[in-house]
């Protein structure tokens, strides 16, 4: 009976360098997080002007992107016991059965409403063999589609930090044009740090689910 793949068999990421994902082919990755706003309260000049703003910000990218959007169901337990916390430092017994209601009427809604906490993201994409490096020949196009056993010695050797550092500015430049067609949306965004990445793929393999919430 064949043996069942790891769970490092089944994720493709090799490793997290400076903030850029390294995968398994030798590709890169860079994650920018963006805000969010509230489309539907927007008038309807105001949402023609931003689906205006987002189709000529996709036309002015050259290069492969992908928009995620991460749904948890959001944890209130921590908030409800902050709140129970410092009701019990009141004093005052009508504040008291006041803040005991709220949290009541907390604890209902989150139940009630199944209220989702959502993150939003996008995922550069970037090929080794279609980087230019300063002080190296330019890849040819069939390079780029076929590879090279330059390439496959690259993978293996791992990547110098100079080379890191070359790939790294090339993503950031990718991740600036896409801030900066997005702010025009009112949205804000910036390219995640080597933290920000590395707790947001614990908590993707690792979820937490929210325990009962208290009565």
């Amino acid at each position: 009976m064949p043996e069942a793949p790891s769970t490092t068999d089944l994720v493709q990421i090799k490793e997290i360098r400076e903030g850029v994902i390294v995968m398994k082919d030798d590709s890169l990755r860079a994650l920018v997080q963006v805000s969010a706003i509230n489309f539907e309260l927007r008038s309807s000049d105001e949402q023609a002007a931003i689906l205006q703003q987002f189709s000529a910000f996709l036309n002015a990218i050259d290069f492969p992107v992908q928009m995620v959007v991460h749904s948890r169901r959001f944890d209130i337990s921590t908030y409800i016991a902050g709140v129970q916390e410092a009701t019990a430092q009141l004093s005052n017994e009508l504040l008291k059965i006041q803040a005991g209601e709220y949290i009541k009427f907390v604890t209902e809604l989150a139940e009630l409403a199944n209220i989702m906490a959502k993150n939003f993201y996008v995922a550069i994409p970037m090929s080794l063999a279609s980087i230019a490096v300063e002080g190296e020949p330019k890849k040819g196009f069939f390079a780029g589609i076929f590879g090279s056993k330059k390439a496959g010695a690259t993978a293996q050797q791992g990547i110098s930090p100079e080379r890191l550092a070359a790939y790294k500015s090339q993503l950031q430049q990718r991740a600036d044009l896409i801030i900066g067609g997005l702010s025009g949306m009112g949205l804000k965004g910036h390219m995640m740090s080597q933290e920000e990445v590395s707790a947001l793929f614990l908590e993707l393999y690792n979820p937490i689910v929210p325990a009962s919430q208290p009565k």
